[in-house]
């Protein structure tokens, strides 16, 4: 079944039509009794992150499709408020709640069952951020991503690019950012390996929050002055910290979850970001709206569904290197292309085991880490 999703979300996304066109195959008084709400997790739809990549694949497909469309920020990060703003939005007639990240775990716990009637869509959120009992309701579907295989494509292009001297700041230790990291380390410890570089090393460390602040930026300034050249910067508005000592000194970054170059170079300086490893999140919107539309959604309902590659083509993946990667002769696209086909093939494979320790992936490069900076 999970081939099959796959698939499917693999198609819809190759055949982009399907949401802009209109072609559903449904009358209109049928989309016209599909009502979405976006909830924000804690963040705004202006975070060029996860909650502005749902909002905007919301929107459009709300707008191509006919539907009512309207998004709800809690006005604090709780699961109460939470809560409170996907029971508004039904209160308000809404229908199919869309929700973006980990976040939000708690909160479907408490509303999912109470509204069997109401299709709710999480991206993110996996079993892990559920209670260990928690049965997966029917009219429930989560998308969760192999962000192991994104991490690594960006630890092989950081190195292959010419970059030996690393850093990988996560926000917090939850499972995805773990595995965004440990994907990091073995696709840097790949490309070192096959280059026969033996001064590759890279500094780890978790700032224990989802957003820069002072102390942040300054562990960071150490890290730069100290000779780090790229930092992969993965955890939501944490990026910040990296960007402003990155500023200081013609230091790089790399971005997470979308394409993250346009703030980062527009904010921070022209060329800063070297790449953004990404998740389909607009892609899952799409194809899981148009799911509902067309009234399949109970074929995915109850479900909780790991997406990654489907592809030889990059573009059609779930997890991917920004199409603002700074190719060179080092790592150029076709160079990716070709990673992207062997990964594919299963001629690579990353390990997604977050039992272990960053530094149990490197055999050839050197792995200082520092644990928490908060």
């Amino acid at each position: 079944m999970k081939k099959t999703i796959a698939l499917l979300l693999a198609l819809v996304l190759a055949l982009g039509c399907l949401t802009s066109c209109g072609g559903n195959g449904q009358s209109d008084n049928q989309a016209a009794d599909v009502r979405v709400a976006m909830i924000t997790d804690y963040g705004d739809i202006t975070d060029q992150s996860f909650n502005q990549t749902t909002y905007e694949a919301c929107k459009a497909f709300s707008e191509a499709n006919g539907l009512d469309f309207s998004y709800f920020k809690p006005v604090s990060d709780s699961d109460e408020d939470r809560v409170s703003m996907i029971e508004s939005a039904i209160d308000q007639g809404y229908n199919v709640v869309v929700m973006p990240g980990y976040a939000f775990g708690k909160a479907i716990e408490t509303t999912a069952s109470e509204y069997p009637d109401i299709t709710f869509i999480a991206l993110d959120v996996s079993a892990g951020d559920f209670s260990a009992d928690y049965v997966i309701p029917s009219n429930l579907y989560s998308a969760v991503y192999q962000e192991e295989l994104c991490g690594y494509m960006a630890g092989v292009a950081a190195v292959k690019l010419g970059y030996t001297k690393l850093g990988f700041l996560g926000g917090m230790a939850v499972p995805a950012v773990q595995r965004y990291g440990y994907g990091f380390v073995q696709g840097a410890n790949a490309a070192a390996e096959e280059l026969g570089l033996t001064d590759v090393s890279l500094k780890y460390a978790y700032g224990n929050q989802f957003y820069g602040d002072a102390d942040i930026t300054a562990a960071m300034d150490a890290w730069y002055a100290d000779g780090t050249e790229v930092v992969f910067a993965c955890g939501g508005g944490i990026f910040t910290s990296a960007a402003e000592a990155a500023a200081k000194v013609g230091g790089k970054v790399i971005g997470v979850d979308v394409d993250q170059a346009g703030i980062i170079d527009g904010s921070y300086g022209e060329g800063m970001t070297v790449t953004s490893a990404m998740k389909g999140l607009a892609a899952t919107v799409n194809t899981m709206l148009q799911v509902v539309v067309d009234g399949k959604f109970d074929q995915y309902g109850g479900q909780i569904d790991t997406l990654g590659l489907v592809s030889d083509v990059p573009a059609e993946n779930y997890v991917q290197l920004a199409g603002s990667t700074q190719f060179a002769d080092g790592f150029t696209e076709a160079d990716y292309n070709d990673l992207v086909k062997a990964m594919n093939a299963g001629e690579i494979t990353v390990s997604n085991d977050i039992t272990l320790s960053a530094s149990d992936f490197a055999t050839v490069i050197t792995v200082d880490d520092q644990g928490n900076i908060k």
